[in-house]
């Protein structure tokens, strides 16, 4: 993978903004964990790899680079969670989903099960609660996944939720699904292959037949059928 800082100043580069932006007197040094770092970075290469985008894939390359705040968004959020995956101190965890939602305004906690591979477009204002994800899962800004009563939504294989859409409940959204901006799915089942919208006159619910255009222009499309 190409890392726009070297393994190691990247390692300083998040110790320091945690330590600048936590001030607590419990020093981070995410050296420590250089292991778990050498697990996050082979996470976000898998991530990549399904991207059609040359920002994250470049002929066969994969790329993260820390000024990119879409990447950086996503490293952050692989890092802390594969720090909780492996066992690790849960502060380092809180604080780098702490710095994300800080920097980004991106709220996803570090022990959500996000997919193995993912995308988020401008995150900001994106919420991501503990519903039970799959690949190929887009999320833009604006974003809400979240409860009612405890129960979350499950979600198939390669949905979108587009700008400021919302899934909350016990629904069942299936494969290759679209949830168009402004749209709010509660409690509802969304069956494969569709188009979810809001009527402009009505505010009805409008399900029709998906072409999964978007999709088609972030996922590689003979890793992602």
């Amino acid at each position: 993978m190409n890392l726009s800082l070297s393994k190691y100043d990247l390692q300083q580069y998040v110790s320091k903004q945690l330590n600048y932006f936590f001030p607590d007197n419990n020093l981070i040094d995410l050296g420590k964990f250089d292991s778990v770092f050498d697990l996050t970075i082979n996470r976000i290469e898998h991530c990549f790899q399904h991207m059609v985008y040359e920002r994250y894939n470049k002929n066969g390359q994969t790329i993260l680079n820390h000024l990119y705040s879409d990447q950086y968004l996503i490293f952050l959020w692989f890092l802390a969670n594969t720090l909780w995956k492996e066992g690790a101190d849960p502060k380092v965890a809180s604080k780098l989903y702490y710095l994300n939602k800080s920097l980004h305004t991106f709220d996803c906690m570090y022990d959500t099960e996000l997919p193995n591979i993912f995308f988020i477009s401008h995150g900001i204002g994106t919420m991501l609660g503990k519903a039970k994800y799959e690949d190929y899962f887009i999320a833009m800004h604006g974003c809400t996944v979240g409860s009612q009563n405890g129960n979350y939504p499950k979600f198939g294989k390669r949905v979108t939720l587009t700008s400021h859409s919302s899934v909350i409940g016990n629904c069942l959204i299936g494969e290759n699904v679209s949830i168009s901006n402004n749209t709010s799915v509660f409690e509802r089942d969304i069956p494969p292959n569709t188009l979810v919208y809001n009527d402009p006159e009505t505010g009805k619910l409008i399900l029709k037949e998906s072409k999964a255009k978007y999709r088609r222009q972030v996922f590689r499309e003979d890793l992602g059928n």
